[in-house]
């Protein structure tokens, strides 16, 4: 039985107290503050090593990328300006470009045959139990153009909504929805019957 991805958010209140409590840590980083990063690393580093596994499907390039994501926080925190999300869509956005990047420069060679062990794995191909299958999976997700491909990991293996995915890739939210359609129509076409598996929340609509 497939199990649709649910796309649920903080509580208000909980997002709310993040938010404050990003804010204070943001003051704190800009002062220089070691300890205070230390915690921001702690908190969100996790999130930034989703985004890249899920991207570049490499354990070293996420790791990378997630390092570089860290760094560019600490030397950028005392322009930076938080929005309502705190720290998490700027870490998102960041990581997103840093992924774009490495593709683009042909640095990220290979996809694992394993999904890394991390702390909240997706679930997508957890019902694609032949190898086979996996294979072609990750070969058609491979395939994609970068952009389609970051659209679909955000949206159906982050959880973002269109918004934030275009927020994230500094898109309209006509040109995120653009993105998905033809991503799902390329993975069907490819993958005819499995592609149902691959985005189980999908309504079936391209």
């Amino acid at each position: 039985m497939r199990t649709a991805l649910a796309r649920t958010g903080d509580p208000p209140q909980a997002a709310d107290a993040q938010a404050g409590e990003d804010g204070r840590l943001l003051a704190r980083l800009a002062a220089g503050d070691g300890a205070a990063f230390r915690v921001v690393v702690d908190r969100h580093l996790p999130l930034v090593l989703g985004v890249a596994r899920r991207v570049l499907r490499d354990e070293a390039e996420a790791e990378d990328v997630a390092q570089e994501a860290m760094l560019r926080l600490w030397r950028n925190a005392s322009g930076l300006e938080l929005g309502p999300g705190g720290f998490k869509p700027w870490l998102r956005r960041v990581a997103t470009n840093l992924c774009i990047d490495r593709v683009r420069a042909g640095r990220h060679l290979s996809v694992v045959e394993d999904v890394p062990e991390q702390i909240d794995p997706p679930r997508q191909l957890d019902n694609l139990s032949d190898r086979d299958l996996s294979q072609r999976v990750d070969a058609a997700l491979r395939a994609l153009p970068d952009r389609q491909r970051l659209a679909l990991t955000l949206f159906h293996f982050e959880g973002l909504s269109q918004s934030e995915v275009g927020a994230t890739l500094g898109i309209s939210d006509e040109a995120v929805e653009s993105l998905l359609a033809r991503a799902r129509r390329a993975l069907k076409a490819t993958l005819k019957d499995e592609w149902r598996d691959l985005l189980p929340g999908d309504d079936g609509s391209v």
